[in-house]
């Protein structure tokens, strides 16, 4: 990385951003045991996202993944991008199809990121994600603002 792309605090240069650049994309892979995991931490123990019969059982395809399991990972790609998750200031989703998480492969996330709006005077910009599982679009109008050094 260059001087103009990370200032001394290890943050992201407003100097080194423009509309346009693409955040580095990531692939998120999600398996039944951080299903687990992630509905001990949330305490969100729903069955749709552990239990195989029940999630068929309702009309699910299977077990899906926690929404804001799916929207906390793909804000990563910005936290990681800017240099420190505190200046993520706003972010918001929408949540169009869920992540169906079979039990022998289990799923990916593929997230992306484009800069979308670079706000001059008080150095933030503005990333559009983009989060699709299966060829499907997951999460929709999923918009971050960051602040830049």
């Amino acid at each position: 990385m260059t001087d103009q792309t990370r200032a001394t605090s290890g943050v992201r240069a407003f100097a080194g951003v423009a509309v346009g650049d693409e955040l580095p994309p990531r692939t998120i892979h999600v398996d039944r045991a951080r299903l687990v995991q992630y509905a001990g931490a949330s305490l969100d123990r729903n069955r749709i996202h552990w239990d195989e019969r029940f999630a068929k059982s309702v009309g699910l395809p299977d077990v899906i993944a926690h929404g804001m399991f799916t929207m906390g990972s793909a804000v990563t790609v910005v936290s990681d991008w800017v240099g420190d998750a505190g200046r993520v200031l706003e972010y918001g989703v929408r949540f169009t199809r869920p992540v169906v998480v079979p039990y022998e492969e289990g799923a990916d996330i593929e997230v992306g990121g484009v800069v979308k709006a670079l706000d001059k005077d008080k150095r933030r910009a503005t990333i559009e994600l983009s989060a699709t599982s299966s060829g499907d679009k997951v999460l929709g109008k999923a918009i971050a603002v960051v602040q830049l050094d």
